[in-house]
């Protein structure tokens, strides 16, 4: 078992930034990919980004690229999102997920997830 836990979200301006952290237990962390999805209300989960076991490969969302950086510290257990020039159509319940081994960027091919941190961008 993986247990997850996510620490960051807040309430921001537009244009602000903010850094989600997930912080990993349970198992060796650098035996997992990691991602993060969001969930907006009355819309489906959905991708925002992955990053492989060492760091060294990350995908986005083409809604976030060039925004947002997905990096890890597996010496902490731990991998974050920094998310700048935020804006209202970010907002949404954040979650960071594992997957054993290798990236994805569907919510099905992870086992294991947070429990969310709500990041809300103000106009």
């Amino acid at each position: 078992q993986v247990q997850l836990v996510e620490s960051g979200g807040g309430l921001v301006q537009a244009g602000g930034s903010l850094r989600l952290s997930c912080t990993a237990s349970g198992r060796t962390f650098s035996n997992f990919a990691m991602g993060w999805f969001r969930q907006a209300p009355g819309k489906e989960r959905e991708f925002v980004a992955t990053i492989n076991r060492f760091g060294g490969g990350t995908e986005y969302a083409d809604s976030v690229k060039g925004r947002f950086t997905i990096s890890r510290d597996n010496a902490k257990n731990t991998v974050y999102l920094q998310m700048n020039s935020l804006k209202p159509e970010d907002t949404a319940v954040y979650y960071c997920a594992a997957r054993q081994w290798v990236t994805g960027t569907k919510g099905s091919q992870y086992g294991y997830w947070g429990q969310g941190t709500q990041v809300t961008v103000s106009s």
